[in-house]
């Protein structure tokens, strides 16, 4: 059986619109079923949805003989693992997009933050420019929100220049040019025949040359200039899903944030709390930033404080209140399994192999925390960046997922063998508190935020 890794997110209608032309059409995953897993040209092949970044993962483990994604991911797969069996095959045509440095004024020289969800191609370019010294921060998104205040550079992904300057950045130099591509396994290509599925989507291919990635001579506007000392305390507030639990707490809190409301993103909204500003960014990242000082309050999900915590046990950021908010549960997730808990589970599967368990997961470090403390014995773990209900059983054993009215369980027909951890939304803080004019702002804040708990807690505790 052939296996194929389509996309969902943005190319998601792009390349069902192509599969149909070219004769090879999925009428469920076009019209965007929660569905997972499709049979595709009859019984020639079978599909499967990821997210993109995963994709070029999938393809170069040979889980998956053929795939379409955006070629920046297969640059930031080459970027890490040069010698991985992706080929690429041809430019599909549509999803054209840019990568693009982007900068927002000045730029302290020689020490450069550079910030992206493309880590590897940043690490790359940085190299090729010569540069002295460089931090890069990956993020999960948001990148275009962090200079100036965060971040020095943005590698981010965009239409054109426009798009750039409508985040309030300046494009510097574009470095990748970006388009849906069909890729396929180096192995699969050698030993399968993958000609029923190759023929017609080779057929809608525009070209066949790669492009390469490539570094700007220099980068502008450097300067000498020192960086300035913050004199306001600084929040950070999440954007997707968490948004609306966050607003909810806000109000209950009788704080007012302008231009932070359900359905909208503006990165630095307006607070009318004195002495503090405020950026949204993803909730992902936020242990991250606050342990190294770029903020000194986030509001996030105890499973992203948790995921952060056992990766970094001595990190300094530790919960402070918790809202109440946002309540689901940490799972083991299984499908197919004749066994009712986790110990059986394990059994079934030791009896049948001694290959390693995987562990597919959005929470990595969890995972591998868990398997761990859970003795697992041979287990692999395997970073995803979502669509995640598919990874079981075929490429994974395991799945440990957050789920909260359990719907796409039931839609993927999976089961639910142990919910190990339950995450509310909470806000969080370094331990190293903030000196000076700012202490008074932070723990008067940290009162109001108190007051935006599902259940309300007692003031003193925590901060």
């Amino acid at each position: 059986m052939i296996r194929v890794a389509l996309p969902t997110g943005d190319l998601r209608k792009q390349t069902a619109a192509m599969l149909a032309a070219a004769g090879a059409g999925i009428d469920d995953y076009g019209a965007g079923s929660r569905a997972l897993r499709f049979p595709m040209l009859g019984d020639a092949a079978i599909a499967r949805v990821f997210r993109e970044r995963d994709i070029p993962v999938q393809v170069a483990l040979g889980n998956y003989d053929i795939g379409i994604c955006s070629l920046t991911w297969v640059e930031e797969l080459a970027q890490r693992f040069p010698s991985h069996d992706v080929v690429r095959l041809c430019d599909l045509g549509y999803g054209a997009q840019s990568l693009w440095l982007a900068g927002a004024g000045e730029m302290p020289d020689p020490s450069l933050r550079i910030v992206s969800e493309y880590p590897n191609i940043a690490e790359a370019l940085a190299r090729r420019l010569r540069l002295a010294h460089y931090r890069v921060f990956p993020v999960a998104g948001a990148a275009e929100a962090y200079p100036p205040e965060d971040a020095d550079i943005a590698l981010i992904a965009a239409d054109n220049a426009s798009e750039i300057e409508a985040h309030g950045l300046r494009p510097l130099a574009t470095v990748f040019e970006s388009s849906a591509w069909l890729i396929a396994n180096r192995r699969s290509l050698a030993s399968k025949g993958l000609c029923a599925v190759l023929a017609p989507l080779l057929g809608a291919g525009v070209g066949t040359r790669s492009p390469s990635l490539v570094a700007p001579p220099s980068v502008a506007l450097l300067s000498s200039a020192p960086r300035p000392a913050r004199t306001t305390l600084r929040l950070a507030l999440p954007d997707g899903h968490a948004q609306a639990h966050t607003i909810a707490a806000l109000r209950m809190a009788g704080i007012a944030v302008a231009g932070y409301g359900e359905g909208t993103v503006v990165r630095r909204p307006a607070i009318d709390v004195g002495g503090v500003e405020v950026k949204v960014i993803r909730p992902q990242d936020m242990p991250q930033q606050v342990a190294i000082g770029q903020f000194d309050l986030a509001i996030t999900g105890r499973d992203v404080l948790l995921d952060h915590a056992v990766q970094f046990p001595s990190s300094p950021v530790e919960e402070i209140v918790d809202l109440g908010r946002s309540k689901y549960s940490l799972a083991v997730i299984v499908k197919d399994v004749p066994a009712d808990d986790l110990a059986g589970a394990l059994r079934y599967w030791r009896s049948r192999s001694d290959a390693p368990i995987r562990i597919a997961s959005e929470f990595a470090n969890i995972a591998d925390h868990f398997a761990r403390e859970r003795h697992f014995g041979r287990y692999s773990v395997i970073p995803i960046a979502g669509a995640s209900e598919g990874y079981v059983p075929d490429d994974a054993e395991i799945l440990i997922e957050g789920i909260e009215t359990g719907a796409s369980v039931i839609a993927n027909k999976l089961t639910v063998l142990e919910r190990f951890f339950e995450s509310t939304n909470c806000v969080i803080a370094n331990k190293v508190r903030p000196e000076g004019a700012m202490r008074p702002v932070f723990d008067a804040l940290v009162e109001k935020l108190r007051l935006g708990a599902a259940t309300p807690v007692a003031a003193g505790g925590g901060a």
